[in-house]
């Protein structure tokens, strides 16, 4: 039977009184966390060294008691924070007996009967253990990291693995079925992996033979699907392993057989023929089966540390929180660097004077701003709602029914007018920034770009849509070309020279101003570059592109060569001919107005 659950009704677990006050405040600590992991409000924990009975840990459903053995901890009790999920890891197997404990406080429902068989009550309590962790993975999915980390002591303690190699497993069929009914069965119930049993598995086999094996793993396979309270069928499964293994039903296999008095010792160890070497006269070597047993043990145990472990959503959520307000407090200062400052007052990025926008620009920011207002039209939605008084059309089925009511002498409730509203929706603001790459190969940008920007911001003038614009051009420093709330008179001209460029500090400028990164409007930023980007620009500038994108802002990058290499995730529209840039500027922003009204 397990070693560490009990159903004797008079076990009262081990009196264990703490040398130190660690090991009660930590006890009150794993308590507090009890109730959600064992859906249970009324167990009691203790944790100390030399709690568990033996065991890593115990469950004593008599007195609603789980103990658990302050020895497996490793780490100083006063520095542990159950109620932190980023805690845990450091005390894992410890957290993991835990919270297989509580998937007996929680599963294990039944409890078998005082006449009931030793033979198969213990058969029965056996298939439990991969019953239970298989019912609490499927209802509490993140157990399972947990269990795999504890699985390497709870199976050693039940299979005496470690304690004693006399007492270790050997080649027989009853300690061979007892091994697959706690690893092969974890296996089947999900917690372990059939790769990682497949060494033990195969030694099982060469001890049971495939038809055995097989009628046993038919038996738990029926366990794992059997209800909690269905102790009736458990038993029966009980019995069926026995027979199956042609044990006595009657005999209780952790009561070993009384020795012969009349024996000597054999004083030169004879070999085992199940596989280990017996006697006194010598060391008793493992056989086979535990020595398979101890490396899928191990194995598992590495795996489960370096798996990573559930994460707490308090803490991520935080941590998010936190990893935002950076991210807005440097678009913030990138802004107001930019836009109030208009960058650093030295380096190459330079801007070349302005000039009055052409009749063409003009007429463009006008059908921009149209196509603006069209893109931000709404259908008013329709609201159907009933009333017991006018105004509204009249069903005759609600008169009706509030005739028969008032005749019965009921509250009246029925509604018999019926009208329909039409609600206006607000139209969304539209923010569009604008950033573009003044490296050496982008001279063919400069004119169209300037006019683009003006062209932009002109129209946001016109629009009735709110709407709001900037710009700026990216090399050595970022410089504003047309800033957010204002509609320049005349267009900004740059020069384009330079040999790096700055994406980064260009997208931040942008979010800053304009708050591409927060919801509540059509957001679009558009690049306009080749994407030939050093190696600390192109992965700084992926960040904020990414960011951007998942703050749900639409992203549009304009080149003109098939060998551009745009950022990842971007939409990339290929100019033919570079005199288009305001307008496919214009088709992308009405495009992402018109996608909100949706």
């Amino acid at each position: 039977m397990s070693t560490h659950f009990t159903t004797d009704p008079t076990a009262t677990g081990a009196a264990v009184f703490p040398a130190r006050p660690e090991w009660l405040t930590l006890s009150a600590a794993f308590a507090d966390e009890v109730p959600i992991i064992a859906d249970r409000d009324d167990l009691l924990v203790t944790v100390a060294p030399g709690a568990g009975g033996g065991a890593p840990a115990c469950f004593y459903p008599a007195r609603a008691l789980i103990e658990v053995d302050g020895d497996h901890l490793g780490v100083d009790p006063a520095t542990v924070d159950p109620a932190n999920l980023s805690d845990r890891p450091r005390y894992a197997p410890a957290w993991g007996a835990l919270t297989h404990e509580c998937g007996h406080a929680k599963h294990t429902a039944w409890e078998p009967p005082r006449d009931a068989p030793p033979g198969v009550v213990a058969a029965a309590m056996l298939l439990e253990e991969p019953r239970m962790e298989a019912a609490q993975v499927r209802r509490r999915p993140d157990d399972r990291h947990w269990l795999r980390a504890c699985v390497k002591d709870i199976v050693a303690a039940d299979l005496h693995l470690f304690a004693d190699p006399a007492t270790a497993p050997q080649m027989t069929p009853a300690h061979a079925a007892h091994t697959a009914a706690l690893l092969l069965g974890r296996a089947d119930g999900g917690v372990l992996t059939r790769t990682e049993v497949a060494p033990v598995a195969r030694v099982i086999e060469d001890v049971l033979g495939a038809e055995v094996l097989d009628k046993l793993r038919a038996v738990w396979r029926t366990a794992l699907r059997t209800a909690d309270d269905d102790g009736e069928t458990m038993l029966d499964l009980g019995r069926q392993w026995c027979e199956i293994l042609g044990t006595d039903p009657d005999t209780d296999p952790d009561t070993p057989a009384d020795p012969d008095p009349g024996a000597a010792p054999d004083p030169s160890g004879t070999p085992d023929p199940s596989g280990g070497t017996t006697g006194t006269g010598g060391p008793v070597t493992p056989s086979p089966l535990a020595g398979a047993i101890a490396a899928v043990l191990d194995g598992v145990a590495a795996k489960a540390a370096r798996e990573k472990a559930p994460e707490d959503p308090t803490a991520v959520a935080a941590a998010a929180k936190a990893d935002a307000d950076a991210a807005a407090e440097t678009a913030q200062e990138a802004a107001r660097s930019v836009f109030a400052l208009g960058g650093p007052r030295t380096g190459t990025t330079e801007t070349a004077g302005t000039r009055r926008p052409t009749p063409q620009e003009r007429t463009a920011a006008r059908v921009l701003a149209r196509a603006l207002d069209t893109a931000g039209v709404r259908e008013r939605v329709a609201v159907k709602s009933t009333s017991d008084v006018p105004p509204g059309r009249l069903r005759m089925r609600g008169v009706r029914a509030a005739e028969a009511q008032r005749a019965a002498g009921a509250t009246v409730t029925a509604q018999p007018f019926t009208r329909i509203t039409r609600t206006p929706v607000t139209t969304p603001p539209l923010r569009v920034g604008v950033a573009c790459d003044v490296s050496g190969s982008m001279g063919w940008a400069r004119d169209h770009v300037a006019s683009a920007a003006w062209i932009l911001a002109d129209a946001a003038r016109h629009t009735r849509v709110p709407a709001d614009t900037a710009s700026v051009i990216f090399g050595h420093h970022v410089r504003p070309l047309t800033r957010p709330g204002k509609h320049p008179a005349e267009v900004t001209e740059f020069h384009s020279n330079d040999n790096w460029e700055d994406i980064p500090t260009a997208l931040d400028a942008l979010d800053g101003a304009l708050g591409l990164s927060r919801p509540g409007a059509a957001r679009l930023v558009v690049i306009v570059s080749d994407g030939q980007f050093r190696d600390q620009p192109r992965r700084d500038g992926q960040k904020k592109l990414d960011r951007l994108r998942a703050s749900g802002c639409a992203v549009l990058w304009l080149t003109t060569d098939d060998t551009d290499t745009p950022l990842a995730g971007a939409t990339v529209h290929r100019l033919t001919d570079p005199a288009t840039t305001a307008r496919a500027i214009g088709h992308t922003a009405t495009t992402a107005l018109r996608a909100t009204a949706r």
